[in-house]
Formats: structure tokens, sequence, C-alpha cells
């Protein structure tokens, strides 16, 4: 065979030994436990969130700061949660209500004061799923472990009763992204990396760097509360 084809032939093969990701899932599902949900989310059915977002490139990273604070603590409960979505180009805001999002999968992530909630299991009707790896760091994570499981937010029993995590605060479901905090008198964050998979089967690395816009270090180190709850920062890039 002539070398030139050889050469041709190579070239096409290495083109197409890219690695083609299967989605998770392609349909939205129905959320189960719906009209509980509704209730003990506080979830709205006429509001958008106003709370902005916004997403600045660092490095090989994205950072994506998000207004989470939903009027403030006493006013949490009567506004609405914020919806992103990852893409290639940063994380994007999702013009959407609550009760609208839980037939949606436009979008992978929602918060609301302390909860992130992602879109799957008893969250939302798609499929997004993630783990928190306890030993390693966000820096030193280069690819998913092998064996990886993911999970989904499950937090009602198949009778629908409601699952607290162990905060031991009301209406705070167990996430799956629970572990991303902890309260030593403050709201601090534990800097675990969580590997997020999203619908269509991609994968990203995340760590909440902050939950507070000033005196994050402070409430990490001494349990002192930082100023201006629910303003995050959320480090992320794409495995």
């Amino acid at each position: 065979m002539n070398i030139f084809w050889i050469l041709i032939s190579c070239q096409e093969e290495e083109k197409t030994s890219e690695v083609v990701l299967e989605p998770v899932c392609e349909e939205a599902m129905e959320v189960t436990c719906l009209d509980e949900l509704i209730l003990d989310l506080s979830l709205q059915d006429d509001k958008v969130s106003e709370g902005e977002v916004e997403t600045i490139q660092d490095g090989s990273d994205f950072v994506t700061y998000v207004d989470g604070s939903a009027g403030g603590y006493m006013d949490a409960v009567n506004n609405p949660w914020v919806y992103i979505r990852f893409t290639p180009t940063g994380a994007e805001k999702i013009e959407i209500d609550d009760e609208t999002a839980l037939e949606s999968m436009d979008w992978d992530l929602s918060l609301k004061r302390f909860i992130l909630r992602l879109n799957g299991g008893d969250s939302g009707p798609s499929c997004v799923g993630s783990v928190t790896l306890l030993e390693t760091s966000y820096e030193d994570l280069e690819q998913v472990p092998e064996g990886t499981v993911f999970f989904e937010d499950d937090f009602y029993t198949s009778d629908c009763t409601f699952i607290n995590d162990s905060s031991g605060l009301p209406n705070s479901p167990q996430v799956s992204l629970g572990s991303w905090w902890t309260y030593p008198g403050c709201v601090a964050t534990s800097m675990y990396p969580h590997i997020i998979q999203l619908a269509d089967g991609t994968t990203i690395k995340l760590v909440v760097e902050a939950y507070y816009a000033s005196g994050q270090d402070t409430c990490n180190t001494t349990g002192s509360m930082g100023t201006d709850s629910a303003q995050f920062t959320l480090r992320w890039s794409y495995l």
C-alpha cells in the first residue's frame, strides 16, 4: 500500500477515535413528590429570581458568582430560587420560575440561601448527579476516578416523607452537594471538590469557595460570620 494512503488512513482513524459521551437521559422525568417539594422548599410559581449570575475566566477555570440571597433570610420563604446551566463558555442564568423548573431540563444547579440543588432525583426532572471527594483537593482533581458513582438529590422517602440533612435546620434537604458547608457558628466552606455529571454525560469539577461576599476566610478559621450572605463564589471546570 502506498505510504501516502497509510498516513491518510492513520489520520482519519485519529480523528474518529475521540470519546463520544452517552447522554445519561434525554427526556424530562416526573418528579415524584411534587406537591411536597413545592411546600417544603417554598417553590414559587409566579416569580423569577432577581439574583444575578456572573462568570469570569480564571486560567483553566471558570469562576461564577451567584446571588442566592433570595431577599435575605427573613424574606427567602417568599422568593424564588436561582437557576443556572453549565456551558463550555461559562455558567449562565436560566430565567425560569420554580414550578416551571420542575418540568425543565434546561437548568443544572439551583441555589437559595445555603441550599444547592441539582436537577435530578427529588429536586428536578433531569438526571444531574454528583459525588464529593473528601480526600483530594480541587487543584489535584484532574479526571473522574475509575468506578465513580454519581448520586442525585434524595431527600424523600417512598411515601414522600421529607429527609432533613444533618444541620438540624428546618426544611434543609439532604441534597447531593450538601457537604459543601459546615456550621461552626457561620456558614463555612468545606472546600471539598465535587464532580457533577450533567445530563449529556459531561462532567465538571466544582468547589464552593465562598458563601459570604467578604469575611469567608475569617468564618472558616474562627467561626465568626462574614457579611452579605448567600453571595456564592463557585470555581469549576470541565473534566
